[in-house]
């Protein structure tokens, strides 16, 4: 059958293979296609094979499960790896995610979790590379487009904000087809690294800006920018607080001019405080992701950036999302809108314990949760931002605005 999905099994036992192949037999749209017995196997026979997905044990004694999964995730894109693994802990779980794999298995597992899972990887990986063709076809009719450039800001820390902002990038990379690259401008005490468990070693807005500043090639940029799994491109800020001070306004707003043209998007984690560079960013922004908690302090502190957003001249680039959207705490969104006297135009559910289980294992939970409703929440946003780029586009050259200066008012 042209629609059935083709399966390569790895694993170094015989048995399992054997099990796991009679398993998938009785499943009419499902093909096993060929087996493997090590990762080196594996990346021959998926090479030959091409398979729509690989279910790949981690423990193997030549090259393990993660290590094999790397390799394919380069040689091999079009196969989705489904990790299995008689270990559960997050360690593994972590790093399967950052190896590329789509989904992972803890043995042992019954027959329906294992084919629900290969049906639901195929499925996405299916709509994913639909959304690529159409998003290439796009660019072929208008390649000069420049990107989008979406700032995600708070006037109060621990909101979320730099969790929305992680996982948006990821689903409109992961999901959504899209080339992204998102900025840690929270250059002091920035997180973006350790949610998605990269290590800025020397690749940092620090050093970036320095040399711009003095003239060096713009296609550096690239240079000092990390790929996660997920295919975003990340900037992330300064390993130390003290080198925040080498990075100006000037060069920040270099940097981000230079990512919107080799981006789609630019999801940029602003620190939650007005300075000179935060506002340079703002005034770029084509978009102002404010988010806001049901908290009494976030509600104050938003009513307050609201007005000073209004005589900015930000007010029609400003989205509301409201995370952690939880009635039960006292105040109703409604409440909230009424204190604040607009409404709120995302809201996203409190799923307190998805959220921090992915927090504390560096993966976001756009990926290694995404069927929880917290995960659903933030891909409705990145598609509505995705989605209504050209219209803000054609918008803001319509009417430009140029921001004031804050610190003139007094």
């Amino acid at each position: 059958m042209a629609d059935q999905i083709q399966v390569l099994i790895v694993d170094d036992i015989p048995e399992t293979r054997d099990h796991l192949a009679k398993l998938l037999g009785f499943e009419p749209d499902i093909e096993v296609i060929g087996t493997a017995s090590s990762g080196a196997d594996a990346i021959e026979q998926a090479t030959k094979l091409l398979p729509d997905v690989i279910l790949m044990d981690i423990n193997m004694p030549d090259m393990d499960g993660i290590a094999a999964t790397e390799r394919l995730s380069s040689q091999v894109p079009s196969a989705a790896v489904v990790m299995m693994s008689v270990q559960g802990e997050a360690d593994y779980l972590r790093r399967s995610m950052l190896a590329g794999a789509r989904e992972f298995l803890v043995k042992p597992f019954s027959s329906d979790e294992l084919t629900a899972s290969i049906r639901q990887v195929h499925a996405r990986e299916k709509e994913k590379a639909g959304r690529a063709v159409i998003s290439q076809a796009a660019r072929a009719v208008a390649p000069t487009e420049a990107g989008q450039v979406v700032a995600v800001f708070s006037p109060k820390g621990g909101v979320g904000r730099t969790t929305i902002a992680v996982n948006l990038a990821v689903a409109a990379a992961a999901e959504l087809g899209k080339k992204v690259t998102l900025v840690d401008a929270s250059f002091q005490f920035g997180d973006v690294a350790v949610l998605l468990n990269l290590n800025p070693k020397d690749k940092s807005m620090a050093e970036l800006v320095p040399q711009l500043e003095e003239g060096r090639d713009p296609d550096s940029v690239d240079a000092f920018t990390l790929t996660h799994s997920s295919g975003v491109h990340v900037l992330l800020a300064p390993p130390s607080p003290e080198m925040a001070e080498l990075i100006t306004p000037a060069g920040v707003k270099h940097v981000l001019e230079i990512l919107r043209q080799h981006s789609e998007l630019v999801v940029v984690d602003c620190a939650a405080w007005f300075n000179d560079t935060i506002l340079g960013i703002l005034d770029m922004a084509d978009v102002v992701l404010t988010v806001l908690t049901l908290e009494i302090t976030s509600i104050k502190n938003i009513r307050l950036f609201l007005e000073v957003a209004e005589q900015l001249g930000y007010s029609h680039k400003i989205r509301l999302v409201l995370n952690r959207a939880d009635t039960t705490l006292g105040i109703r969104v409604a409440d909230v809108e009424h204190s604040i006297g607009r409404k709120v135009d995302h809201t996203i559910v409190s799923d307190g314990r998805a959220v921090v289980y992915a927090l504390n294992r560096g993966v976001p939970f756009v990926l290694s949760n995404r069927e929880s409703q917290v995960s659903q929440d933030v891909l409705r946003l990145a598609a509505s931002i995705v989605g209504s780029q050209e219209s803000r586009e054609e918008d803001g050259r319509k009417a430009p605005q140029k921001g004031k200066s804050l610190f003139a008012w007094r």
